[in-house]
């Protein structure tokens, strides 16, 4: 998924080969909420899928090509650049303490405190090879966390070949199967191609198969589509969707339409401490249209980062993050206003390491 593990000075040690795991709960974060990314595609009602963290790709050093079209990079990471720029939500305390044993291997533990979700421990662990296949990248990755009531999720990245990679991810819920999905991709030097496989059940005879295809157009341009079929007894069905991007010097535009609804992003690097983007989304099923602006401010100076988001539903929310260097300390606080429901909610994080 939001886009689930924000330690940036591991990150660095380890070559920046992992972004944050997805937390298989599905209720609001708590403070200082892991970075829950979306999932690979959304699937109609019935099904849900956990989300695969996405390594970035950074072009082979030994590839040639006459082409000069760039890798328009993933289906999922299309919308992602905007969606950076919107806060997440926080309710409750949470405390996590980030442990690194290792150049490999780093360990966590986090303890929320929430009156809305769920209150508890998690133990997570993060595993980086020493497959080194880019200046920025190490494979096969490792991802995992198990909380106090023994419900797992763990997710596997590795690099089959210079331009394959496979992941893999499943998620239990008290020592029962819930969700796993494998996903293959291929990168070309202009395009991307990738299919998902989802919950597949030969007795039952359901499962989810997601097709991806990107292809860089201009050096601005790409255009894609996305293919879903599921399949359950008694429901079978297909959603098309198809997908534009144009990338300019400081602003990415980015369009999604299909049979589910409409999808439209923009992000706008006003300057290096400005960012701001809004976003639309349109629901076929649930008859509703949705407006969100969103606008990210960042003081390196005074090691602050700050979100704040407004919708066209009145709901107003904030997040105020400050390192406190030179300690490995990190404070989060965050506050959400929701006018129609007449609901508040805050939280509080600290973050170790």
């Amino acid at each position: 998924p939001s886009r689930l593990f924000s330690q940036w000075w591991f990150k660095m040690s380890i070559m920046g080969s992992v972004l944050a795991a997805a937390s298989p709960s599905p209720a609001p974060a708590a403070a200082g909420g892991g970075q829950g990314l979306p999932g690979l595609v959304s699937v109609p009602p019935g099904f849900t899928m956990p989300s695969v963290s996405s390594v970035p790709s950074t072009p082979e050093s030994g590839q040639q090509t006459d082409s000069s079209l760039p890798n328009p990079g993933t289906y999922e990471e299309c919308h992602r650049k905007c969606k950076e720029v919107f806060p997440l939500q926080m309710e409750g305390v949470r405390l996590l303490v980030n442990k690194g044993l290792s150049n490999h291997f780093q360990v966590s533990h986090t303890v929320t405190l929430s009156t809305l979700g769920d209150s508890g421990y998690r133990f997570g662990s993060t595993y980086v090879g020493s497959k080194q296949t880019g200046p920025a990248e190490s494979f096969p990755v490792m991802v995992g966390d198990m909380d106090n009531t023994g419900s797992l999720n763990a997710q596997i990245i590795h690099q089959l070949t210079s331009a394959v990679r496979a992941k893999v991810a499943i998620q239990t819920q008290q020592q029962k199967f819930v969700n796993w999905q494998c996903d293959l991709e291929y990168r070309g030097q202009d395009f991307t191609s990738a299919v998902t496989l989802g919950n597949p059940d030969v007795l039952v005879g359901s499962g989810i198969v997601v097709a991806h295809y990107l292809q860089s157009i201009t050096p601005s341009l790409v255009l894609g589509g996305e293919l879903v079929y599921h399949r359950r007894p008694g429901e079978e069905g297909t959603v098309t969707s198809l997908l534009g991007r144009y990338t300019g010097d400081n602003f990415v535009a980015t369009l999604t339409l299909g049979g589910a609804g409409a999808h439209a992003t923009y992000y706008h690097k006003a300057n290096d401490q400005l960012q701001v983007g809004v976003e639309f989304e349109a629901s076929t099923r649930m008859q509703d249209t949705t407006t969100s602006f969103g606008y990210q401010l960042d003081l390196p100076k005074a090691n602050l980062l700050f979100k704040g988001t407004v919708d066209s539903n009145w709901v107003v929310g904030a997040t105020l993050e400050k390192k406190l260097l030179p300690l490995p300390l990190t404070l989060a606080l965050g506050a959400f206003l929701n006018h129609r429901k007449n609901k508040f909610q805050c939280g509080f994080g600290v973050t170790i390491g």
